[in-house]
């Protein structure tokens, strides 16, 4: 593949920059062309040549890490070195989540309407899914059910394609920044007034304010999201290659959807009860 020439799947993990470019460029190419090609579809296209894009890629690191669990027997050895991998997940995803809200924020505003149309019906549908008279337990649990059901499907995605998780993270990661640039957007219009310094002061503040809003939560649902696929596409890595039979790659797998699930609750707590104090 030509974007191979660009990133490099085997060298580019030893750098940080390297994995937020990655994701950064190839977001910016698949937004690109999702709207050049097929406008009507443009929001799911350009998810899709996104995750393309990234599968080699994410297909030799799990496959990575599915052989680590042949070779070391120690649980925690195996946990610190798929931490690793998670450092990396999230640094892609920051990558995928940056390009996407800069492009939201920049381009022309025909062009958002056509590409994040998709993304903005569902922060609608999530935001009218919480909306009413209700206790913040109430609001708690509806939040870690969904999010239970994102993770669910990340596992099965993963199972059952190898990488299928990418494409539901890959997802979220354009709706998150559709919802990122949105926030941008209607502090910089509130600004209006503003010329000069003050106003360049007032947009990095409102990026600032709208990664924070979004991303304390965020960080620990993307990263329980993760860490599920990687044990689903684990699991999957392992029974093509018959290695089920080892019982150390099943215990590997359990102990990183319970890791999983621990995050999600962690994230949905922020949410729900941490968030709201600094960002009504």
């Amino acid at each position: 593949m030509v974007l191979e020439l660009l990133f490099n799947p085997f060298f580019i993990r030893r750098k940080l920059w390297q994995v937020f470019a990655t994701g950064f460029v190839y977001s910016l190419i698949g937004l690109f062309f999702s709207y050049l090609v097929f406008k009507e579809v443009a929001g799911i296209l350009m998810v899709f040549l996104i995750v393309f894009a990234l599968l080699p890629m994410i297909y030799l690191l799990i496959k990575h890490e599915e052989e680590l669990d042949l070779k070391y027997t120690q649980e925690i050895i195996l946990l610190k070195e798929h931490t690793k991998v998670l450092v990396f997940f999230m640094v892609l995803f920051l990558g995928i989540t940056t390009a996407l809200v800069f492009a939201y924020v920049f381009l022309p505003e025909k062009i958002v309407e056509t590409v994040f149309s998709l993304q903005k019906g569902a922060i609608v549908n999530v935001n009218n899914s919480v909306q009413g008279s209700i206790t913040q337990f109430t609001l708690f649990t509806r939040i870690l059910m969904n999010n239970l059901k994102v993770l669910f499907f990340c596992l099965i995605f993963s199972f059952l394609y190898g990488t299928g998780a990418l494409f539901i993270l890959t997802w979220n990661a354009s709706v998150i920044a559709a919802a990122i640039g949105s926030f941008i957007k209607n502090e910089l219009a509130q600004a209006t007034a503003l010329v000069g310094l003050p106003a360049l002061s007032v947009y990095f503040t409102s990026s600032t304010l709208g990664f924070l809003r979004y991303m304390t939560h965020g960080f620990f649902e993307i990263a329980a999201y993760f860490v599920g696929g990687l044990a689903g596409g684990i699991i999957s890595i392992a029974l093509i290659k018959h290695d089920l039979k080892e019982n150390r790659v099943l215990l590997d797998a359990l102990d990183l959807v319970i890791i999983s699930l621990g995050l999600l609750i962690v994230g949905s707590i922020i949410e729900v009860y941490v968030t709201p104090l600094f960002f009504s």
